[in-house]
């Protein structure tokens, strides 16, 4: 439901003014509107000449990729990564091993001091 819908107008008392109102618009005068257009004209832009247009610069596929995987953080990490896989494949498993059983390497890598591990029951 419109506010403007006429079935629905509830004027009331009004409603001969308001039409008379309506009846009586003042429209603009024609001098009045070619001042105007006069004013709107002068204040448009001049146009420019047109220039060619730059010819978009082509980039190579490396930086196409560069921007496909995510630009250089994405890079650093996918080059730490690498390193890491490197090291690892380098390095003998058999190496690895005797690694885990040996309790000094514990209490070595953790802060925590021997009462504490006793007191845990570790």
């Amino acid at each position: 439901m419109m506010m403007t819908d006429r079935k629905m107008s509830d004027d009331g008392p009004l409603a001969p003014w308001f039409d008379a109102a309506r009846d009586d618009a003042p429209l603009a005068s024609g001098d009045w509107l070619a001042r105007m257009e006069a004013m709107a004209l002068a204040e448009q832009p001049v146009p420019r000449a047109v220039s060619r247009p730059v010819p978009e610069r082509r980039s190579g596929w490396l930086r196409e990729a560069l921007g496909q995987l995510g630009g250089w953080p994405a890079m650093a990490g996918l080059a730490a990564a690498c390193v890491a896989g490197v090291w690892l494949g380098a390095v003998a498993p058999s190496d690895w091993t005797g690694m885990g059983t040996t309790d000094s390497l514990i209490s070595a890598a953790e802060p925590a001091s021997a009462y504490d591990y006793a007191m845990l029951g570790l």
